[in-house]
């Protein structure tokens, strides 16, 4: 089990839970570029189910649906899945950065010290998937070291796998 507690030397980190549905829906709201590729739009019944699901055979104790802050800020929200798709990874499923604090390398310093910890708790990888067609979320992830594999189509649109080998 991962302490989230060591995700982040800089930010507190906390679980979010069905209490914190306003504000990650709010959250959320301010991030329109994300949801123009994703193909759905936010809302209450949306967060309340990624608060929840899980990838087939996962058990709910290997989701850490998390908010970065300072002080009472919400900086950043992250959805990381331990052992999935096999125990040598972590997959994050969602990451959101507060619209205010993009372009700032708050993001990438986020996500290198997340890394840092996971590889630190015995992980080799990392994988997650990005809308094919989302150009700040493409660069966002190239630039810190994720790698396309393959690509997925969905109803929705083509999804590229990443993932950064640890």
């Amino acid at each position: 089990m991962l302490d989230i507690n060591r995700f982040s030397t800089r930010y507190s980190v906390r679980r979010m839970t069905d209490n914190d549905t306003d504000t990650i829906l709010s959250f959320c709201l301010q991030n329109t570029q994300y949801y123009e590729y994703c193909g759905k739009q936010p809302t209450r019944e949306l967060i309340l189910n990624d608060l929840h699901v899980t990838p087939p055979g996962i058990d709910a104790s290997a989701k850490y649906y998390v908010g970065f802050c300072r002080d009472t800020e919400l900086v950043a929200i992250a959805d990381l899945i331990e052992g999935y798709p096999d125990d040598t990874y972590c997959f994050i499923g969602f990451f959101m950065m507060n619209k205010y604090m993009q372009g700032r390398q708050i993001g990438s310093e986020i996500i290198r010290e997340l890394c840092d910890y996971i590889r630190s708790e015995g992980f080799t990888k990392v994988m997650l998937g990005i809308d094919k067609n989302n150009p700040q979320s493409t660069h966002f992830w190239k630039k810190n070291g994720f790698k396309a594999v393959r690509e997925v189509e969905q109803d929705t649109g083509v999804i590229v796998v990443a993932e950064k080998r640890l």
